[in-house]
This record gives structure tokens, C-alpha cells and sequence, in this order.
């Protein structure tokens, strides 16, 4: 109250240019932590742009709708760059709910209030659709509405936020998808008129194909902001100054791997085209020293960071001619960790069920033989890994060769890791497999690897010879 007219425009000049003061000064009540540095720079990558098409594809949590609907468009409108708003979700009712936050901050917050005077407007104050005293209109639309009628006298819109528009069922449902992703390109888009035409969109990259992946594969040119809640490997969050070391990590407990990478990393669980989820099959193991011969394989990854490689570990058994998953270690993880599992394996298995461990002979330097040699010494083990040549063919037809296996029934998986991290996170590796397929693949690689290793314990019932993978597939088919 006792500040003077130079003071209140140093402050609302400041705030203008500096979003992360900007929020700690009109926003306290979001604010209960600092803004992460990614939320500051996809303001500023929106502000820069007026003609931006902006995917803000964040991690659940991050505060991509706060930021979208509420801090993006209140800093615009101090720069005299945002008139008019129109917020899109799933629904008209669902969009008027989430207007409420911004209209809530124009009519009662003080400090906004104090800066810029009174802003609520009898007559033009409703749920969904509100113009302030000083003009600037805001409206909520439902999916899909006809757009017809969103110009108020002269003004067309000039910013709008699509936020959280698709739904799981939605994602069933590719013609539907399809419409929408027409809709935005022809009727929302457009409404657009003048110098600013600031599109956003605002969701995490739940499922393999959404609407705003059909729109980045037609839009090549517009910019995904893409941000993933944390570390998969140290499970450290992007978001540090909210969520401590172990947020996420307890996440992953509660609901499993592959739902939190999906929910909070952007990377959606893939359903299958060539393995596909009804082929695996689960089923309990026989005792442990009870099989013919066990494989156990490392895929060997060096970096062990959040887009490196996963050091993957897999273990499988023979029994009657059918191979049985037993257990894996799959993480982005550094080499020592892939060790010190293989150690705790071996010492764990009794005497008469002898493993055969494997990795292949390209990955091997001086690294990864001090790594193996120091943590089997750790362990008082002898060193166990096999070098074995690197596989010739394509990798991707190496791993396709496994399924007439999983066809004719003859896989199995461990029943008791079902819900096992590891297990999903290799399944889910085995169902992104396909032509062109860009997703990772060290978990499959290695059960091809354990597989046709397995196979040349086969013998034909006539003659005792070995029987090989590929000569098994030519007298099937």
C-alpha cells in the first residue's frame, strides 16, 4: 500500500520479461515451489514466437495446464500480446472447469488486482466464456464444437490451448482421432486472424498414437517440448525443486515400470503388431536344476544413462524342447550393475544346475573385463562369461526368427515375475518390434541369443543328432 507509481511499474516492467518472476510475485499460491527450468523456457519459446505451433508434451505432474492456461496467457496478456483465449479439452463443461482457474486469478487475486484494476465485468462474467474490464475474452470449447461465432465484434482468437484432449478410450479409436486431428488443421486453427496466431497443446505422449502424434507426423515443422518427468536410470526428477530423489522411484512400485515411463516419461506401453501380448504365455517353471540347459545372455550397454542403451541380462532354460523365461536384469543402468546380478544369480543356483553365461566378443574391451573380473572377486567367483562371435544377419531378422516359437506355444515365462520390472520392461521391448521399429531391442537381441544357443541341446528322438533352431523351423513349416 505504500509503494509508489515508479515502484509498481519497475515491478510489472520486470515481470513482463522474467516469467519465473512473474510467477512468484501474481502466482504465490502456485508457486509453492521454484519453476523448473523447462517451464521457463517453454514460456519464452512461446512468447518469442507468434505464430507458434507448440507441443508442451510433458510428463504428468509438471504443470503443463497451469502453465497453459493460466501463467502463459495472463504473461502474454501483460504484453499486450493475447486478446483472446480459447481453451479446447475433451468437453465444453470440461473446458469451462479449467477456464475457472484464470478467470478466479482476473477476479479476485490482489496483487493483479492492484497492478491492473478491476477486472471483473458484470454482464460478461460467466462460466466458460468471460471478457474483462480492461477486454481481454476467454472461452472454453468442447472437442469437436462447431467454431462458428468465437469472433466478438472485431477480435478473432489469438492464443489457444488445447489441454488434455485425449482419453485412453479415445486412443481406441483411430477414426475418431483422425476427425479431431482434421478439425484442429481446418476449423480451430483457422479462427486464428492477424500478426499473432499462437497455437499450444498441452499433454504427455501416454499411448503409441495420439492426435498430437498425427499432427507432429503431418506438422513436421512444429516444435514438440518434449519433457520427461525423470531419470529412469538414477531416478532423479526433472522437476527437482518439487519431488525428492525417490518420488518417482516409489511410483514405479505403486503401479509398475511400464505405466509410470508411460504416464510420467513419455513413453507409452506398445501394444504389439508382430509379437503380440495373447502369444506369451505364463506358466510355472520346473525346479531349477531340472533343465536340460541354461542360457544366460548379456547385451551389453556402457553408457547407463536416461537415452543410453539398456544393459540387458536374460536368463532361459530347456526343458522337453520348449524354453522357459526365467529371469532378467533390463536397465539403463552401468555395466557393474549387469555383474553384480549375474553374480547374485550364480551364487543362488545350486551346484547341479550349471549356467551358461554369454555376451558377444564386439562389446569386449578392457573395461568390461575389469568390471566382470572385479565384481566376481567381490563376490568369490571365478569369472563365468563366455565371449561368443557377433551374430551375422540383421538383428531384426535374428529377432523375428523367434516367432514360430512363441506361434507353436513352445515359450514360457517365469509366472512369479509377471509383475517383475525387468520381465515388463523386456515384453514391452518384444511387442515394439516391427518393420522400421525405433524403440529399443537389447532384451529381445538377448533372448534370441539365449534361445539359439538352447536349441542345439535338441536331439531328434531317431539318431541322436542335433537338431538346430533353423533346422526345427524348415521341418515345421
Amino acid at each position: 500500500p505504500y509503494e509508489t507509481e515508479k515502484e509498481k511499474q519497475e515491478r510489472i516492467a520486470r515481470a513482463k520479461k522474467d516469467w519465473r518472476f512473474l510467477v512468484q510475485y501474481y502466482f504465490p499460491h502456485y508457486a509453492t515451489s521454484d519453476s523448473a527450468d523447462f517451464q521457463i523456457k517453454g514460456a519464452e519459446m512461446t512468447a518469442k514466437n507468434r505464430t507458434c505451433r507448440q507441443f508442451d508434451e510433458w510428463g504428468r505432474g509438471l504443470a503443463k495446464s497451469v502453465w497453459n492456461d493460466v501463467i502463459k496467457p495472463f504473461g502474454l496478456w501483460m504484453r499486450g500480446e493475447a486478446n483472446y483465449m480459447v481453451l479446447v479439452t475433451t468437453s465444453k463443461d470440461r473446458a469451462c472447469e479449467l477456464l475457472e482457474d484464470l478467470r478466479a486469478e482476473f477476479e479476485g487475486n490482489p496483487r493483479i488486482i492492484n497492478d491492473f484494476g478491476e477486472q471483473h465485468n458484470i454482464g460478461q462474467w460467466e462460466k466458460g466464456f468471460f471478457i474483462t474490464k480492461n477486454g481481454f475474452i476467454a472461452k472454453g470449447l468442447g472437442a469437436g464444437q462447431s467454431v462458428r461465432g468465437l469472433r466478438v465484434k472485431s477480435n478473432r482468437p489469438d492464443y489457444i490451448s488445447v489441454d488434455d484432449l485425449e482419453t485412453k478410450e479415445l486412443t481406441k479409436n483411430p477414426k475418431r482421432q483422425l476427425e479431431l486431428v482434421k478439425w484442429i488443421e481446418r476449423d480451430l486453427i483457422p479462427t486464428m486472424d492477424g500478426d499473432i496466431r499462437r497455437f499450444v497443446y498441452a499433454n504427455n505422449r501416454f499411448a503409441p498414437v495420439m492426435i498430437q502424434t498425427l499432427l507432429q507426423k503431418r506438422h513436421p515443422k512444429w516444435k514438440v517440448h518434449r519433457v520427461n518427468a525423470y531419470d529412469p536410470t538414477t531416478y532423479l526428477p526433472t522437476w527437482h525443486q518439487k519431488y525428492h530423489d525417490t518420488y518417482y522411484q516409489e511410483w514405479e512400485e505403486d503401479i509398475g515400470v511400464l505405466a509410470a515411463m508411460a504416464e510420467f516419461n513419455n513413453e507409452p506401453h506398445i501394444e504389439g503388431a508382430i509379437f503380440k501380448e495373447e502369444q506369451t504365455q505364463w506358466a510355472k517353471l520346473p525346479r531349477i536344476d531340472h533343465f536340460d540347459a541354461i542360457c544366460g545372455h548379456w547385451d551389453i550397454a556402457y553408457a547407463g544413462n536416461a537415452t543410453s542403451d539398456y544393459n540387458a541380462v536374460r536368463l532361459w532354460g530347456l526343458k522337453n524342447k520348449e524354453f522357459f523365461y526365467i529371469d532378467s536384469f533390463v536397465k539403463q543402468s552401468k555395466m557393474r550393475a549387469a555383474v553384480e546380478w549375474i553374480c547374485e544369480v550364480q551364487k543362488a543356483a545350486p551346484p547341479s544346475a550349471y549356467i551358461h553365461w554369454r555376451f558377444e566378443s564386439q562389446f569386449w574391451n578392457d573395461e568390461v573385463e575389469r568390471t566382470i573380473n572385479e565384481v566376481c572377486e567381490e563376490h568369490g567367483l571365478t569369472p563365468m562369461l563366455t565371449k561368443v562371435d557377433t551374430p551375422t544377419g540383421k538383428k531384426y531378422n535374428r529377432i523375428l526368427s523367434l516367432q514360430p516359437y512363441y506361434q507353436n506355444g513352445r515359450i514360457y515365462y517365469n509366472e512369479k515375475k509377471k509383475s517383475h520390472n525387468d520381465t515388463q520392461t523386456g515384453l514391452s521391448q518384444l511387442y515394439g518390434i516391427e518393420p522400421g521399429y525405433s524403440t529399443h531391442d537389447d532384451a529381445p537381441d538377448a533372448d534370441e541369443q539365449c534361445i539359439k544357443f538352447l536349441s542345439t541341446f535338441i536331439y531328434q528322438s531317431s539318431g541322436g543328432t542335433m537338431e538346430t533352431a533353423e533346422y526345427q523351423r524348415e521341418a515345421r513349416f
